[in-house]
């Protein structure tokens, strides 16, 4: 039976979880070291790919990593935040309920970064974030996900076309890989993997419409900062 303070500690992982994901990267990064807001550049996004472009290749993959693990670092909390039940409200087991937590702490981690309190809640669209969180939680999915990714870049060279067609492949390998992978599927997280895929196409939707009228930009990498 949870009690009080199990309570209480399911509430401070919420609110880690939210101050984790809320730290800025991108911002901090490009104020502190070049004196330029990402946010007011390029596409305007405070993400590692809006970084790439307007900062270069190197803060842009640092902000990347720093993004991912606070999405990881957000699932990772949960094995201290959330005590580990044999049977909660005799519903589900224990492994069930931690796992469950877990993915609150990661969709937590992503609105901080969509929505940081520490630069005025305009934050970037929780892609990297989200990978992170997916690797806490579906890490024998990665390779095949990053590979959806990888060959669709290399073949289109548009950033967001392989996101999206990565983020739809999430759900679908999820169900169909459990047998050879060998994880168990929860129902909650079946919803969330189909979630992400409409997440990252919502989230993309301006990206989409400029593909379709042939004017979305192929990606290159910056080795330098705009005077």
């Amino acid at each position: 039976m949870m009690t009080i303070v199990d309570y209480i500690g399911i509430g401070l992982g919420v609110i880690a979880a939210y101050l984790i994901g809320s730290i800025p990267s991108a911002v901090w990064i490009g104020k502190r070291f070049y004196g330029i807001d990402v946010r007011e550049k390029g596409s305007k996004n405070a993400g590692a790919t809006n970084t790439i472009r307007v900062l270069g290749l190197l803060p842009g993959l640092f902000v990347l990593l720093v993004d991912a693990l606070k999405g990881w670092f957000a699932v990772y909390i949960g094995n201290f935040f959330g005590r580990f039940y044999t049977d909660i409200w005799g519903m589900i087991s224990g492994a069930e309920y931690l796992t469950y937590y877990k993915l609150i702490l990661g969709i937590i981690a992503i609105i901080g970064h969509a929505l940081p309190i520490y630069v005025g809640f305009k934050g970037g669209k929780g892609v990297a974030t989200m990978l992170g969180v997916i690797i806490g939680l579906f890490n024998p999915l990665l390779p095949l996900i990053l590979g959806v990714f990888i060959v669709t870049f290399i073949s289109s060279k548009f950033i967001s076309l392989s996101s999206i067609l990565a983020a739809i492949s999430f759900p679908i390998f999820y169900l169909s890989c459990g047998h050879w992978l060998n994880y168990e599927k929860y129902p909650v997280l079946i919803i969330f993997t189909i979630l992400v895929g409409l997440f990252i196409i919502y989230t993309h939707r301006k990206n989409i419409k400029r593909m379709i009228n042939n004017e979305e930009p192929k990606f290159k990498f910056k080795k330098t900062v705009d005077e």
